[in-house]
């Protein structure tokens, strides 16, 4: 399904639904970021995706990060919430969904990156390669605040 964000665009449609979702960020042991290639927009960004009913959210954090890159990690912390209400995300079936998401800092458990349906590409990036990649705005503002290492979660 085609996806497109909305980010602090005032002729953005106005959003139907709200859903909790999650993204993950992790890093290997060279401090690389684990980041996937979006198969509904093409950009790069944290694996990540909506809970499911009878999940805690932080299962929802290793089942998203386990299916979309085959990396197996544990709940480490939280880099942040984000509910900016300017970041709308409209899909191709009509939902216009406000951003609510908890990025969670992962530890890295097992697994080697594997693509999946919903990522054409997962590899380890360096903070060198980040300007090189297509990352949507808000995207990069959790790869950022995950990498200042920072000891107390954005909240916004």
């Amino acid at each position: 399904m085609a996806r497109i964000d909305h980010f602090n665009n005032p002729n953005a449609p106005k959003p139907n639904s709200i859903m909790v979702a999650v993204t993950v960020f992790v890093q290997d042991e060279q401090g690389r970021v684990l980041l996937i290639q979006r198969t509904d927009n093409g950009l790069w960004a944290l694996p990540g995706g909506a809970q499911d009913f009878g999940e805690y959210i932080s299962e929802t954090a290793m089942r998203e990060t386990r299916e979309e890159t085959g990396v197996e990690v544990e709940v480490a912390g939280i880099v942040g919430i984000y509910s900016n209400p300017n970041h709308v995300v409209e899909y191709g079936d009509g939902e216009v969904r406000q951003q609510f998401s908890i990025c969670f800092r992962g530890r890295y458990v097992a697994g080697k990156p594997r693509t999946s349906d919903e990522s054409s590409a997962v590899r380890w990036v360096g903070r060198e390669e980040l300007d090189r990649l297509q990352i949507h705005p808000s995207m990069r503002l959790r790869i950022d605040r995950g990498l200042e290492q920072r000891q107390k979660p954005y909240i916004g």
